[in-house]
């Protein structure tokens, strides 16, 4: 497995794949024992992983304390980022949900209880709620880091302009700056090339993926049986679009092609994606089952060929905020002999 810098905002590194825990645990529908979980993370780390990632609300609280007890002993040579904000596990009361700094304070005090830990790599704000100002969450995370409990802190799921605000704010005040985002992203969902991936590219941002394989539906599993989120309707991503279909199709025929699963070639495609950023992007992996963590993993050895990168590239572009002419001329990549006048939307420059 390669590594990376965490974005141009801190001194991170960090495998290419973050291991995602909300998997570990037994509170949810979905979830693995403590056998599996050891399994899966002792795979993961074999293979060179070194990125954990888990949150407050992951199983109720039993993602955090399972990984606690698989890090008795190695916690320092790993990177842990986990979340608070989307519930928690110990205090369902309104005052400590929600982002604000009561939930904060209260929420990294479980989190590193949990986890047997003094600090935090990277903590995240998991949703910006609706009631608490941006400088009380970056407030709060710097005391956090001043305190020595966090070394970062990052925005999870907020818009691009709230994360710009929030970053620019930081730097203003001298507070911990914001290092990293996540955000949904796939050849399945890819809306964060609109805003989200141009920003972080901008201010030097990692970015973290979460549903790279979009929720299962980038394997094509669904189209031939019920298994996984599709027997859960509020998880399950449908082929709700011609385009989605059109792009499952796609991963499918390059599959065949080149002996790869769809899977892996949808993270082939990732992986490439991200070595035409100038910022860190990694990929969070949930695997259920070691299957899924060998599938995700074998991915790191498939190549495309240019023709093929591209083919998936445009049955799954993005109707982005600006008209079709403008698309177009942004896509072209000569023109007039002044190329570095034209940016493509798909790959974001500074």
């Amino acid at each position: 497995m390669r590594y990376t810098s965490f974005g141009r905002r801190s001194g991170l590194r960090v495998s290419e794949y973050a291991l995602g825990t909300g998997n570990f645990g037994t509170a949810w529908s979905s979830g693995v024992d403590t056998t599996d979980a050891h399994a899966i993370f002792d795979r993961f780390v074999d293979a060179g992983g070194t990125y954990l990632d888990t949150a407050a609300m992951y199983q109720g609280g039993q993602s955090e304390s399972m990984l606690g007890d698989m890090l008795a002993t190695t916690r320092d040579e790993f990177v842990i980022s986990s979340k608070y904000g989307l519930g928690n596990p110990e205090k369902t009361d309104r005052t400590n949900n929600g982002a604000s700094r009561k939930a904060m304070m209260s929420s990294v005090d479980a989190s590193l209880r949990r986890l047997g830990t003094d600090y935090l790599d990277v903590f995240w704000v998991h949703f910006p709620d609706a009631f608490t100002p941006v400088d009380e969450i970056l407030r709060g995370l710097d005391d956090l880091v001043r305190a020595g409990k966090i070394h970062h802190g990052a925005l999870s799921n907020f818009p691009a302009w709230r994360v710009a605000l929030a970053a620019k704010e930081a730097d203003l005040r001298d507070w911990a700056p914001v290092v990293g985002i996540q955000t949904e992203y796939s050849l399945a969902e890819r809306g964060a090339e609109n805003e989200i991936l141009p920003m972080a590219e901008a201010l030097g941002l990692a970015v973290n993926l979460w549903s790279p394989l979009a929720g299962g539906l980038l394997t094509g599993k669904y189209r031939t049986g019920d298994e996984g989120r599709k027997t859960d309707p509020s998880r399950f991503v449908s082929e709700a679009t011609a385009q989605t279909t059109a792009t499952i199709d796609a991963v499918l025929a390059v599959a065949a092609e080149t002996g790869a699963s769809a899977a892996q070639v949808s993270m082939a495609w990732l992986r490439e994606r991200g070595n035409r950023s100038s910022t860190a992007i990694v990929p969070i992996i949930g695997p259920r089952t070691m299957a899924q963590l060998e599938d995700y993993l074998g991915a790191l050895d498939v190549t495309l060929t240019a023709e093929q990168y591209t083919r998936l590239d445009e049955v799954s572009l993005p109707a982005l905020g600006v008209s079709p002419e403008i698309q177009a001329m942004t896509r072209t990549a000569m023109l007039d002999g002044e190329p570095e006048r034209f940016i493509l939307p798909t790959t974001p420059v500074i």
